[in-house]
């Protein structure tokens, strides 16, 4: 397989090359928390870019439930022209463009004032910022109906806004990811146990989102390949997670990896794993191939082409790459004319760890931010400065989450 070859997925989509910009939490709402003209404009960037897959940064099945305090949420028809603004802005060049739905669970901000759950009242274990997230309620079984009927209600209006598919996230720590993992998920009940019990949630949505879709309509999911603690979610549990998905039409899975506790996906793990400076979630993949039966895509650190290559080659079909294209949004119509082009941010080698993924997905927001603008972007900026400014923007932005919030029960 080569990078620029189109691929045919199970439904018989066709995405006109391998490479993906993955997901990158954007934080870009408008005031409804709808897609803002910011966020539009930066789409614009990348789709001008050349990739072959758009996939959107978190968009939130229940506005109670944030990743971030500025964040798009997609729960009902209120704003759906301007999804259909962000779905055209991406597809623009002849992209697909999937939502990327998800559910924080406890990885929600305590300074957002709003009801925590998860599968099992466990708090993050963050160190001296574990005070930032707090501890969780329980889910009873009313809480697991209803963020079902979230995910396939937002999955319907991202069909209806012109998405070419949806990407359920159950990786990197946030709701399904929680309830895969036995350290996070300690119910005793049907969800809880075996891995069968704790993929239950995922594979619910998953039969649900697809039955709810056309069949062109691409059902994708997002998967930890392992979660990078001791005694938590492991590479055999994500073989038994891709094996029990392999007959519920499931187009695509991205595999990735860690948590907010273990951010392996910046290339950190609390276990004491080796992972590789590039591609860092291969060695999995590559296993993980052996037993699915649909397309495999890996995201995780990829910034050179005959990096790139080397995944396709390998047999997985789709490269997914993040960071680089956050510096570069052109980076595969570059590689496509035979540049290349190896786009890299200043390293980051603090020694508390937290706070080094705090810097760098400030870093990150930075450069997306002046993309935004139209601006070209600062790949050296210092860490420091970057995360000072995403502080403070983050305590404006959740200040007018509260108000919107509080605007929204007093309505």
């Amino acid at each position: 397989m080569k990078l620029f070859t189109p691929l045919t997925l199970p439904n018989g989509a066709v995405i006109p090359n391998r490479l993906a910009k993955a997901a990158m939490e954007e934080n870009m709402a408008d005031a409804d928390h709808a897609p803002s003209d910011a966020l539009l404009r930066l789409y614009e960037a990348w789709a001008a870019g050349g990739a072959g897959l758009m996939l959107t940064g978190n968009v939130m099945v229940d506005h109670r439930a944030m990743t971030g305090p500025n964040g798009v949420v997609l729960e009902n028809d209120a704003h759906l022209d301007r999804f259909r603004q962000w779905a055209r802005i991406a597809r623009a060049h002849g992209a697909h463009a999937w939502m990327q739905i998800n559910h924080p669970g406890r990885q929600m901000p305590a300074a957002l004032g709003q009801t925590t759950l998860a599968p099992s009242a466990v708090p993050l274990e963050l160190g001296a910022l574990s005070k930032q997230f707090p501890v969780p309620r329980e889910m009873k079984a009313a809480d697991i109906d209803d963020v079902r009927e979230r995910f396939v209600r937002s999955a319907q209006l991202a069909e209806q806004s012109g998405f070419t598919g949806v990407q359920i996230h159950a990786a990197h720590g946030y709701l399904l990811s929680q309830f895969l993992s036995p350290l996070a998920n300690r119910r005793q009940d049907q969800w809880g146990g075996p891995i069968e019990n704790r993929a239950r949630l995922l594979l619910d949505i998953v039969r649900a989102v697809r039955q709810a879709v056309s069949p062109a309509f691409v059902v994708s999911v997002k998967l930890n390949s392992a979660d990078f603690q001791r005694g938590g979610f492991s590479p055999d549990d994500a073989k038994r997670v891709v094996e029990l998905l392999n007959p519920l039409g499931v187009d695509l899975v991205e595999l990735s990896g860690g948590s907010y506790e273990a951010p392996a996906m910046q290339g950190q793990a609390r276990d004491g794993r080796t992972l590789e400076r590039e591609a860092y979630f291969l060695a999995f993949a590559r296993d993980i191939a052996a037993i699915a039966q649909m397309p495999l895509m890996v995201t995780g650190g990829i910034r050179r082409r005959a990096v790139a290559d080397q995944v396709v080659d390998s047999g997985i079909a789709m490269v997914g790459i993040a960071t680089a294209l956050s510096i570069d949004p052109n980076l595969p119509r570059d590689w496509l004319a035979g540049r290349n082009n190896a786009p890299a941010l200043r390293p980051i080698t603090w020694k508390n760890k937290v706070l080094g993924s705090l810097a760098n997905m400030a870093v990150v927001k930075f450069q997306l931010k002046r993309l935004s603008q139209g601006r070209g972007t600062h790949p050296r900026v210092s860490p420091l400065r970057a995360l000072v400014v995403q502080q403070m923007a983050n305590a404006c932005q959740t200040r007018r989450y509260k108000r919107w919030m509080m605007g929204r029960e007093l309505g």
